[in-house]
């Protein structure tokens, strides 16, 4: 939690946190709509944030504090994950080492799901290895809701679902031993008793016990993979009309992103821990802790592995290879990592957690200045507010160019300036009435800025001469009739002041 909330307002909300300011501020029946037109796998967050907006402000800490609660939260249960699996020092360790990647500031300091839905990972994760080692219905019960809440928040997560029901489908055939999940053998599940003999009277009622025997009987196993498809059912069903609108919309949510590659997956351990030199470190200490681990390896393993392989399966076809996707991935090789780690001795472990987030300070220091990437590629949008508003005048008119622009420079100047913006002149249905998250301008610009006399023209990219750079019959209409009176280049964006 330190570690996330530091400095977690200090960068400008960047254009995807302008997307969730633009959606949660809307009322909800627009926010339906517009659930409806784009971004409806993220409805559901917007509709939280909506919530959270109304009591907390908009501010970047209040828009990010969600996250930030999330991610100290996902921490401290891939701790208990650990202790469950393997041992209490494997947790502290894997907790800790997650509390310090660079990825677990960046992304508990952004307003999006992917905290949240790292957090019901874990926590799907954690309920799940209680529910296979005692089941009772408030287990599956339990489950089931952390499941639908991680299909809500993020759908490219629920692919954790196919090392769950690998999981599930070996202890209802094998056992749980076959599984991975017997108790650890420094006795930290309280399900085991180290010091029993094997042939002791409670160590023989734990194998006849469904679930914990080397191998199921065939009624029982099936019963136990039934409860988990009882289980996984209303997410199936809360998302399932989440992603038959999704669909639909993916040419127009996703066409920045291209095909994957096989390169993809070489840089994908340093761009999931936001720094490359840690991601390598982190890979490497995962790989010793799964030889340690054996097969009690499998469900940490499959949760990294299986989403990883199914998302660039799927982005072989269709364009969905967005590594931030698959940040949910990452707690789980850090528990990996923390059982490596638990093989020496405590202050050595703990000395290989102070070189991780010692390494990764660099990037912990770029991604509290811009949540941009490349970070050498920033946007000001809150500089050129501070130039519009400190020279604005009455009556003055503001244009952007290009207006459909994912960079969204009008949302940017919208928060920053609130109502004390030019009036943007241009506009005839603007985000709310058009349920989308761009606004749509008039067909005849030179008729729209007929009695303007000022116009503040904001473009994207640094332009030594912005007019230039506006295309079609607005930009004719604008060079027709002004001339750039001042220009200021700022980073990302620039301004002009136009006059006739």
């Amino acid at each position: 939690m330190v570690v996330t909330l530091a400095g977690v307002g200090h960068a400008q909300p960047w254009r995807d946190e302008l997307a969730t300011w633009s959606a949660a501020t809307r009322p909800v029946p627009d926010l339906v709509r517009l659930a409806g037109t784009i971004d409806a796998a993220t409805g559901p967050y917007y509709l939280l944030m909506h919530g959270w907006t109304a009591l907390a402000g908009t501010s970047p800490t209040a828009l990010r504090l969600p996250s930030a609660l999330a991610m100290a939260g996902a921490a401290a249960l891939t701790a208990r994950l650990g202790a469950q699996l393997v041992g209490p020092r494997a947790g502290l360790l894997a907790g800790l080492l997650l509390a310090v990647l660079p990825a677990t500031s960046r992304y508990g300091q952004e307003a999006r799901p992917y905290a949240p839905a790292t957090l019901f990972a874990v926590l799907a994760t954690l309920l799940l290895v209680g529910a296979l080692r005692r089941p009772d219905w408030r287990r599956w019960a339990g489950y089931a809701v952390a499941v639908a809440a991680l299909g809500l928040f993020h759908l490219i997560a629920l692919t954790l679902l196919a090392a769950h029901a690998l999981v599930v489908l070996l202890a209802a055939v094998r056992g749980r031993p076959a599984a991975g999940l017997e108790p650890s053998p420094d006795g930290s599940d309280p399900t085991h008793d180290a010091r029993a003999p094997e042939n002791a009277p409670d160590a023989r009622a734990r194998e006849d016990a469904p679930g914990t025997g080397e191998r199921e009987d065939g009624a029982a196993g099936r019963g136990l993979f039934w409860r988990w498809l009882v289980a996984v059912l209303p997410a199936i069903v809360l998302v399932a009309p989440l992603v038959l609108v999704a669909r639909g919309q993916r040419g127009r949510q996703l066409d920045w992103v291209r095909l994957v590659r096989v390169d993809d997956l070489a840089a994908l351990p340093g761009a999931l821990a936001q720094s490359g030199v840690v991601g390598g470190l982190l890979v490497g200490l995962a790989a010793l802790g799964a030889a340690r681990l054996g097969r009690r390896a499998l469900l940490p393993g499959a949760a990294v592995l299986l989403p990883v392989l199914l998302l660039f399966a799927a982005g072989t076809a269709v364009p969905l290879w967005v590594t931030r996707y698959l940040i949910f991935t990452v707690p789980f090789a850090c528990l990996l990592a923390g059982t490596a780690l638990a093989g020496v001795r405590l202050a050595p472990a703990l000395a290989v957690v102070t070189l991780a987030g010692l390494l990764g300070l660099p990037d912990q220091a770029a991604l509290r200045r811009t949540h941009e990437w490349p970070r050498s590629a920033p946007v000001d949008y809150a500089g050129v507010a501070r130039i519009v508003a400190d020279r604005q005048q009455p009556g003055d008119a503001i244009v952007y160019s290009p207006r459909d622009s994912w960079l969204f420079p009008d949302l940017g100047l919208a928060y920053h300036l609130g109502s004390r913006r030019p009036r943007d002149v241009l506009v005839v249905r603007d985000q709310r009435q058009r349920a989308d998250l761009w606004a749509a301008e008039c067909d005849r610009p030179a008729e729209c800025l007929a009695g303007v006399d000022r116009v503040w023209l904001v473009v994207t990219g640094r332009r030594a001469d912005p007019l230039a750079a506006v295309p079609g019959a607005k930009g004719d209409a604008l060079r027709g009739a002004f001339t750039a009176r001042q220009v200021w280049p700022r980073p990302g964006l620039t301004v002009a002041l136009l006059t006739r």
